[in-house]
């Protein structure tokens, strides 16, 4: 689930696959990708619940301006996940609620 080779940017740059954790689980991504990203492309596409209807979030305005794609990632929750660089051996989870503590 990858652009391989976009009509007007051509192919993207080649970038080195790192491994990361989702929910305990190791992943790969591209080192540098916005995290939603690389959880997007391994076909995880619920980050979070809200906490009153216990609905599933995800991806909506990829810009950081909403909150449905926060997580805790390495123990820090409310991180943007489409706005958040991917780095190796990062440890992401999925969030209940905005403002949840891990």
């Amino acid at each position: 689930m990858r652009i391989e080779e976009h009509p007007i940017l051509g192919k993207p740059e080649e970038k080195r696959v790192v491994t990361f954790t989702y929910d305990g689980n190791t992943i790969s991504g591209q080192e540098g990708e916005p995290i939603a990203i690389a959880l997007e492309a391994a076909g995880i596409s619920i980050h979070r619940y809200t906490k009153k209807y216990h609905e599933p979030r995800g991806i909506f305005c990829a810009i950081g301006r909403c909150t449905d794609c926060v997580m805790v990632v390495d123990g820090k929750p409310n991180v943007r996940t489409c706005i958040t660089p991917l780095k190796e051996g990062m440890d992401v989870k999925s969030q209940y609620g905005v403002g949840a503590k891990e």
